[in-house]
């Protein structure tokens, strides 16, 4: 929203697009498609909610495609052909988005591997005590001389 502020600072509370057609059957068909629509502008909106001048002409084009009879499907299809699937406020399941939505879970499960390894890590062992042969060797290789019992 910020970005779409920056560009029309008169509508910073602005949560829709005004209605523009005369019949309210045919604007709400358009917002429900517009809704559907990412703003190639602001790009966390959907067009039915920026004010930028882009998603202003993108509902105006929405209008005039359902004036000319085309389906909402057509429409989407018109736009994806365009903009490409960035467009789409949900990206479609498909090979090409599978990462995108599978990535979340992917990256949870091996969070949750990772942590299951930490957690089940078994305590490291206990230093064991030097023998005598090997603390004679130490105190000879350094020079400390033997302490008398």
């Amino acid at each position: 929203m910020l970005c779409c502020a920056a560009l029309n600072m008169g509508h910073l509370a602005a949560k829709e697009a005004p209605t523009l057609a005369k019949d309210p059957v045919l604007e709400a068909q358009m917002m429900s498609i517009a809704h559907e629509l990412r703003c190639l502008v602001c790009q966390n909106e959907t067009i039915a909610a920026s004010q930028a001048d882009l998603a202003v002409d993108l509902r105006e084009q929405i209008r005039e495609k359902l004036q000319q009879g085309e389906t909402p499907a057509e429409i989407r299809k018109f736009m994806v052909d365009r903009y490409g699937e960035f467009v789409l406020y949900k990206p479609r399941l498909s090979s090409r988005t599978m990462l995108l939505w599978g990535g979340p879970f992917i990256l949870l499960l091996i969070g949750f591997a990772v942590l299951w390894r930490t957690i089940r890590k078994p305590p490291p062992e206990p230093e064991t005590p030097m023998s005598t042969q090997d603390e004679e060797r130490a105190r000879e290789l350094l020079g400390i001389a033997k302490e008398k019992r």
